[in-house]
């Protein structure tokens, strides 16, 4: 069960839900709008994963740490696939598919508002190699 669920903030939620859906592959689970005309909240899911989505303009101030400044890694099990979608789709790829040295397959796009994305096959473990 997932325990930790990265929030992202945007200047246009909406586009960038509609982006995140067409590029990578996510599906809206739920979305509530704002006050001010914005997305208060939405959750996103990939697989079993879940980002939650709101926009800048929505909430208290305090926790708004502005659009674009992100980077997320998220594991997938076909990284190429996924860069192909991605770059039909007109999504900036920072880093092209990329055999890694500890063994992962990977690459790097950039959204509509410049947070990082990177794809690959990398799983984190308790247990060090």
């Amino acid at each position: 069960m997932q325990t930790l669920y990265p929030v992202l903030k945007y200047e246009d939620a909406r586009a960038a839900i509609a982006f995140l859906e067409r590029a990578f592959g996510f599906e809206t689970h739920a979305s509530y709008d704002g006050e001010n005309g914005g997305v208060a909240h939405a959750e996103l899911q990939l697989g079993d994963e879940y980002v939650m989505v709101g926009s800048t303009n929505e909430g208290e101030e305090r926790f708004n740490q502005g659009a674009g400044k992100q980077s997320l890694y998220v594991v997938v099990d076909d990284p190429d696939a996924l860069h192909d979608r991605a770059k039909e789709v007109g999504a900036t790829i920072e880093r092209e598919l990329t055999d890694q040295d500890y063994g992962s397959r990977e690459f790097t796009a950039r959204d509509l508002e410049g947070n990082l994305w990177s794809f690959g096959t990398y799983r984190p473990s308790a247990d060090p190699a």
